[in-house]
């Protein structure tokens, strides 16, 4: 027998938040999922606990689920800009994973029945939500980079170095000093994956990538294999690592300056530029997957099919 997960007699609001509260809090203990995920799930969880109060389902149903998603695909939210948005199709979907594996585990703790079981996320955008620079825009955004100073060695270095090897904005932060070495007779440095536990791949550092981090470290004086490759110069934070949102932000700003800022062109951006520009000079498909760390070669597949797209477009063989 299955108990409601808020009982149906009179309950003041305060109590329905407390008792949802609850079983997510249990439910996220017993996840085994990294922190990052977790917090996703929280988050995804919470907005849900605020829409079943705001709705007042004590006893929710498929259909109440159903509703829920549609909630999710017309939610607008302001971006760190203020700029109003909906939500994206993979963050939706992340939410309602989430909440399929709550409510599956509720039905393993025989608390209620999986409503949610089988309810699907929204279908994946075709192709890559960013686009990629061109090889003359590539130049036209390292040669914007002309002050003097830490910051611009450090910020042409890093964009240089995420354009040449396709390196993620979190593998930049986790970045030491003491993880470039020499490997097979190259220099590469090590990379923290997303999803990794440890920082057990690499990239090689061709030198047009590897000479301008040296000129930024030579610039920064005496450091410790332990300090980050990329840090902060600021008063506050200085020589602590960069964060993600403060490197997307000094990209976005370098991108700005050279006139090829646009809301498809972003951080991300560099990544796909680095596997486009190997593919289009003749790297081989594994190669790209291995360097850009691929879990599935269908994700690397894609870049080909945008190539192909282009260069062999259907469009220009019709004449009339």
């Amino acid at each position: 027998m299955t108990k409601d997960i808020i009982p149906t007699e009179k309950t003041e609001v305060l109590e329905i938040k407390d008792i949802l509260q609850n079983a997510f809090d249990k439910f996220l203990s017993t996840l085994d999922a990294k922190p990052r995920t977790k917090e996703t799930y929280q988050r995804a969880l919470r907005i849900f606990q605020i829409w079943i109060t705001d709705k007042n389902y004590t006893r929710p149903q498929r259909e109440h689920i159903l509703e829920y998603k549609t909630y999710l695909q017309e939610k607008t939210i302001a971006d760190g800009k203020g700029e109003i948005k909906k939500l994206s199709p993979l963050t939706v979907t992340a939410y309602l994973t989430a909440l399929r594996r709550f409510f599956a585990f509720l039905e393993a703790e025989k608390v209620y029945p999986n409503i949610a079981k089988d309810i699907k996320g929204l279908k994946r955008p075709k192709g890559f939500l960013k686009d990629t620079l061109t090889k003359d825009e590539v130049k036209r955004l390292l040669e914007g980079i002309r002050e003097e100073g830490l910051n611009a060695l450090r910020d042409l270095a890093m964009i240089n170095l995420m354009l040449r090897t396709g390196l993620r904005t979190i593998e930049i932060v986790r970045a030491e000093i003491g993880d470039i070495g020499r490997n097979g007779g190259e220099t590469v440095l090590k990379v923290w994956g997303k999803g990794r536990d440890v920082k057990d791949d690499f990239v090689i550092l061709m030198t047009n990538a590897y000479e301008p981090i040296l000129d930024y470290l030579q610039a920064r004086g005496q450091t410790k294999t332990n300090e980050p490759l990329f840090a902060s110069h600021s008063n506050r934070n200085k020589k602590e690592p960069l964060t993600t949102r403060s490197i997307r932000r000094i990209i976005e700003t370098r991108l700005k300056a050279v006139g090829l800022k646009t809301s498809r062109v972003t951080a991300h951006s560099l990544r796909h530029t680095a596997g486009t520009i190997a593919l289009m000079n003749g790297a081989d498909i594994l190669s790209v997957k291995e360097m850009l760390r691929h879990a599935n070669i269908n994700t690397t597949l894609v870049y080909t099919h945008n190539l192909n797209r282009l260069e062999k477009g259907a469009e220009k063989f019709i004449e009339f």
